[in-house]
């Protein structure tokens, strides 16, 4: 589905991304995860299109998107959901889900696509009306999430989805995207979160300084020595 090959990426002269090599496979739930400035959304932002790598591939389905635009990789099938989900605060619910529908002309299938988000997010079905900047963080997460899934993609970039979150909201948010790779679409998140983030994907790769240093599957890296000391404060 998704493959990054030695990517190197940056902005200007500073080089953030060194030799970037992960894979996304079919019907998989994969996170990148590593310290506060690693590159994580870096590496999101690459394969967007909002950073243009410096060298490297990225190929998703069989295409090439290191050369591609921003629209051309969305209308491909990648949604990205960034930490803040975009939203736009003054604006409804409704509004704010319908904005990711822009690409869809077919009124009938907007209304579908709508009812089967809210289907998966009641929460914001009682909220319809309400403005997105009055939501709670958790709430705000969903709405970006779902925003997202407006537009049927096929692969959803998410980007520190437990920000600012409490323990129980992170995992309704987890279980949230989990639940989603049932429904066809492929993930791959970044977090700092390290301990919830291994008990819900179904690989991970840790990305330190810009360079990936350690992957495998979640079981494999909950039961990593150098994972459980770093990360997981077990000596």
């Amino acid at each position: 589905m998704l493959k990054l090959e030695n990517v190197c990426a940056g902005y200007g002269k500073l080089d953030v991304l060194w030799d970037v090599s992960c894979e996304v496979h079919d019907g998989e739930f994969v996170a990148i995860v590593g310290p506060n400035g690693a590159g994580k959304t870096t590496t999101m932002r690459a394969i967007s299109g909002l950073v243009r790598p410096k060298s490297g591939a990225i190929i998703f389905n069989g295409e090439h998107l290191e050369g591609e635009s921003m629209k051309r990789i969305h209308d491909l099938g990648v949604s990205f959901i960034t930490d803040d989900g975009n939203l736009f605060s003054g604006m409804s619910v409704k509004e704010n889900l319908l904005m990711g529908a822009l690409n869809i002309r077919n009124k009938n299938k907007v209304k579908q696509l709508m009812d089967k988000v809210i289907g998966l997010f009641p929460r914001l079905g009682e909220r319809l009306n309400q403005q997105a900047g009055l939501m709670s963080g958790g709430e705000r997460k969903m709405l970006g999430i779902a925003r997202g899934l407006m537009s049927e993609p096929k692969l959803m970039l998410v980007d520190e989805p437990s920000l600012g979150l409490a323990p129980a909201v992170v995992m309704d948010v987890f279980r949230t995207l989990k639940g989603l790779t049932k429904e066809g679409v492929h993930i791959l998140l970044v977090e700092q979160n390290v301990n919830t983030t291994l008990k819900i994907v179904d690989r991970a790769y840790i990305l330190e300084k810009g360079v990936i240093n350690g992957q495998g599957t979640s079981a494999e890296l909950l039961n990593s020595d150098y994972v459980q000391k770093m990360y997981l404060g077990i000596e």
